[in-house]
């Protein structure tokens, strides 16, 4: 009976002692494990986006903004399961957790429709690669070169260098002129000349100073013809291709050029006009 009652020694402590000296260990060792744990979780997480990236900046024919959207995919992921075991290290069950994150998942993904619809269509754009960064394209009725790309929107720099956002739930829904695709683009004008002038010359006039530009591509060929008689011009129409690079300074430079040299031909441009007839009413 007194045993029962006398308070038990362990190497002069007490056994509350004891177990609170456990317990502190168990917590300091359980915390160290947790700091070692996220910490490589961090750096791992960091190495492999980084490898990800790398992998497209590498490869010329890899786009890179899917590369850096798979890369951060990858973080994401290796930080997800970091915590988990992180948690785990305390002894917290995940699989309720998990069960309570993707109930509140489901309630704030019903609250945010808008935005998620967003995010699903740049997810589409980013596989899919429509466009990608320094494409110049139109979307949605706006033109200009893309400079980013992300989860939520497009971003776009105008031909007066003013940026334009548009959600990605407009672009993927919508049509994409992309101008940038492909190498090479076909240029086309109407020059139009008086019906007094020699057709043949006139034709010669146009497809010598196009293709005298060494812009100017022979393949595939030229097409300079006749294509309208307007009334009060022949209408000559030109196709040539060109670089795509080229595209907006060519097209600007033919219709200066091409208009000096029929004022040196002698080819007249002609401009509307109207004959106004005036009659003289009958006499009483």
């Amino acid at each position: 009976m007194e045993k029962l009652l006398t308070t038990e020694i362990i190497d002069g402590k007490t056994l509350g002692d004891v177990l609170t000296l456990e317990f502190l260990a168990s917590i300091t060792g359980n915390v160290i494990a947790a700091i070692l744990i996220l910490f490589a979780g961090m750096m791992l997480s960091r190495w492999a986006s980084g490898r990800i990236r790398a992998l497209g900046e590498k490869h010329a024919r890899l786009d890179e903004t899917l590369f850096n959207f798979l890369g951060n995919i990858t973080r994401y992921a290796v930080l997800g399961f970091t915590v988990l075991i992180v948690l785990n290290t305390f002894g917290i069950q995940t699989t309720s957790l998990v069960a309570v994150i993707g109930a509140a998942g489901l309630a704030i993904g019903l609250a945010l429709q808008g935005t998620l619809s967003n995010v699903a269509a740049g997810v589409m754009i980013i596989f899919f690669r429509p466009i990608k960064t320094g494409d110049f394209v139109e979307v949605n009725g706006q033109s200009g070169t893309v400079k980013d790309i992300t989860l939520n929107f497009i971003e776009l720099a105008s031909t007066g260098n003013v940026q334009i956002i548009i959600p990605n739930a407009q672009v993927w829904g919508n049509t994409i002129t992309n101008y940038s695709v492909y190498d090479t683009r076909r240029a086309e004008w109407i020059f139009g000349v008086g019906y007094g002038a020699n057709l043949a010359d006139a034709e010669k006039i146009i497809r010598d100073t196009i293709m005298a530009d060494p812009r100017s591509r022979p393949e595939p060929a030229p097409f300079v013809q006749v294509n309208n008689l307007n009334a009060s011009s022949v209408d000559f129409l030109a196709r040539v291709w060109v670089n795509s690079g080229d595209y907006f300074a060519y097209q600007a430079d033919m219709k200066r050029k091409v208009k000096e040299a029929l004022d040196e031909g002698g080819i007249d441009i002609p401009f509307p006009t109207r004959t106004m007839v005036m009659q003289q009413g009958a006499e009483a």
